[in-house]
């Protein structure tokens, strides 16, 4: 089993930044690929970002791309979502997730708004 805790989510204005933390505990991570996702009221989960536990390249949805940045620290067991440039329609629950045969592990997610 993996457990995530996400933490970080809060109240900003547009045009500021908020920096997401998931804390991972569980069984080793070196298979997955880390992730983040979001969901607005009224819409689908959508894909913010993701990365290799062990490395490699990070992949961004369009909206995000440019703006946001997922990172990981293996040895604190954490994943990261820098967030910059917020834009109102950032606002969402923020979910980190695991991945092994899908995306079998989710967090509770954090909230983010961002006012105008």
């Amino acid at each position: 089993q993996v457990q995530l805790v996400e933490s970080g989510g809060g109240l900003v204005q547009a045009g500021g930044s908020l920096r997401l933390s998931c804390t991972v505990s569980g069984r080793t991570l070196s298979p997955y690929t880390m992730g983040w996702f979001r969901q607005a009221p009224g819409k689908e989960r959508e894909f913010v970002a993701d990365v290799a536990w062990s490395g490699g390249n990070s992949y961004y949805g369009d909206s995000v791309k440019g703006r946001f940045t997922i990172s990981r620290d293996v040895g604190k067991n954490m994943v990261y979502l820098q967030m910059n440039s917020l834009k109102v329609e950032d606002t969402a629950v923020y979910y980190c997730a695991a991945y092994v045969t899908g995306w079998n592990y989710w967090g509770q997610g954090t909230q983010v708004t961002v006012s105008s």
